[in-house]
């Protein structure tokens, strides 16, 4: 069992324009491939499995009004794939609809999200959505293949990507 738990509810939620704010992240980390001979890294990243249907996601969720956008990306790593690590860029804001979270303040289920990279220290055996969450890791081009929704594979390929290709 774990001591972490995580956040639920509406009523701290952050909305502009009719869009409801949410953070999230691409978790990645380097192995070494040391199959030729050079030893060469390579970035993989973290998804996980989407509790309405087929395909995998990048933790995301509702940014609330007590953190910064940083801090609820940094969140949702921990709450949904059970890791901890650092942000090291921002990737840009990237719009979708919902289906699941329409309400009084965003009706059509507008959302606009706030997308970072986080190099991740550390995985955790026990986390607070790991009854219902399975973690993969992957290469970016395995990513794109099992990226769910399209605006997270742009985020992967012209967020992410291109972050990493210039550092």
């Amino acid at each position: 069992m774990t001591d972490l738990v995580a956040r639920t509810g509406r009523h701290q939620q952050r909305y502009e324009a009719g869009c409801r704010l949410v953070a999230g992240c691409i978790p990645f980390r380097y192995t070494n491939d040391d199959s030729g001979s050079e030893s060469k890294k390579t970035v993989e990243v973290l998804m996980i499995n989407s509790q309405s249907g087929p395909g995998l996601l990048f933790p995301k969720g509702g940014w609330e009004n007590d953190e910064t956008d940083k801090e609820a990306a940094v969140r949702e790593a921990l709450e949904e794939a059970g890791v901890r690590g650092d942000i090291m860029g921002f990737l840009g804001h990237y719009k979708f609809k919902s289906k699941t979270h329409q309400d009084e303040f965003s009706p059509d289920g507008l959302c606009k999200a706030a997308m970072f990279a986080l190099h991740v220290k550390e995985e955790l055996h026990s986390w607070p959505e790991q009854d219902t969450r399975q973690r993969r890791w992957l290469t970016i081009p395995e990513a794109v293949l099992h990226c769910r929704h399209a605006w997270m594979k742009d985020a992967l390929e012209q967020g992410f990507a291109k972050w990493h290709a210039d550092h």
